[in-house]
């Protein structure tokens, strides 16, 4: 996986074509690929009149990345983390950027209807996660690999101890997105008792918990109303 930061992407290459599921802006669900890219944004490319389905269509012809998978964030993209984990002849990379902003515990909506987020550009943010798994996984395996990633998600965050509006711990945001790579094959599992599953959950841990702890030490501990 070789990354590149060309402002306002960063780019993500898998080296070849991949099976990847996820449930991006662009091209969610099961794809074959070998880029995924995130595009970061501020309020103003996203008024609220805007087709954002059609205005994302256009910046991927514009970045000539039609065939890639896209993740949007208004985290600093430059502050992103890689984490590359080997277990036996297995190996996983999990490249992410942390936002809390808008951080929620799952089960228990935060009530943010008075919040001018114009005033807080700062503190924007959200989890957007991709990982590339060495072995072959077929789509039943990828969607078991998805679920790992989103339970290590949940515990960096829960570790990271950040709190929402009421003082619940989060447990993600209200817009994390994630997407899952592997090359094409027929192997059907990829969960905890696995060796790619325990590669891809402490990956995916590890990044999310540098980008949460390098959030906090920024912006703070605690998501306000």
């Amino acid at each position: 996986m070789r990354v590149a930061l060309n402002d306002p992407w960063l780019d993500c290459d898998l080296g070849a074509p991949h099976r990847v599921l996820s449930w991006a802006p662009f091209r969610p669900g099961y794809q074959t690929t070998r880029r995924i890219v995130w595009r970061q944004v501020r309020n103003a490319d996203l008024p609220t009149d805007l087709d954002v389905s059609a205005w994302l269509a256009g910046e991927m012809h514009r970045h000539q990345a039609e065939d890639a998978i896209c993740l949007l964030t208004s985290r600093d993209i430059s502050c992103h983390h890689m984490v590359r984990t080997s277990i036996g002849d297995v190996a996983v990379q999990a490249l992410a950027t942390v936002g809390l902003s808008n951080a929620e515990a799952v089960g228990a909506r935060a009530d943010r209807s008075g919040r001018d987020w114009d005033k807080v550009i700062p503190a924007y943010g959200t989890i957007n996660i991709a990982v590339r798994l060495s072995r072959p996984l077929s789509d039943t395996g990828l969607l078991e690999a998805l679920s790992v990633a989103t339970q290590a998600r949940t515990a960096a965050v829960i570790a990271a101890g950040h709190k929402v509006p009421g003082g619940a711990v989060a447990t993600g945001t209200g817009t994390d997105c994630i997407a899952v790579a592997a090359p094409a094959g027929d192997e059907d599992y990829c969960g905890l008792h696995t060796a790619q599953g325990e590669a891809l959950g402490r990956a995916v841990f590890d990044a999310v918990a540098r980008g949460a702890a390098e959030w906090q030490a920024s912006i703070g501990l605690r998501s306000e109303g």
